[in-house]
């Protein structure tokens, strides 16, 4: 795939991010709410998209984007996969961030 075709697939993803942030934006609800994990599996598939864009930049892949990119995926993840220990994946994500020092 060359930069032209991962540029475009990036320019397109835009407009479905915006479509699916108006619409978790929209929704008017906390996480007491029944609709909660509906506006949970939106906010899945904007950090999905995110995840798309860091992946298919043309630049180099920017490390502290796609760790923070995953590390948002596992976490709206943990209400649909409680069972799969993700706090532990979610933790190694972490120590692998560069400290601020």
């Amino acid at each position: 795939m060359d930069n032209q075709q991962k540029q475009r697939i990036i320019e397109e993803s835009w407009q479905h991010h915006n479509e699916i942030e108006a619409a978790y934006l929209a929704l008017d609800i906390s996480a007491k709410d029944e609709e909660w994990p509906e506006k949970q599996r939106l906010l899945l598939a904007d950090m999905a998209l995110h995840l798309l864009q860091t992946a298919l930049n043309p630049e180099q892949l920017d490390d502290e984007k796609l760790r923070n990119n995953l590390y948002a995926i596992l976490t709206i993840s943990e209400l649909y996969l409680p069972d799969a220990d993700l706090a532990h994946a979610k933790e190694k994500v972490l120590s692998l961030m560069p400290s601020d020092d």
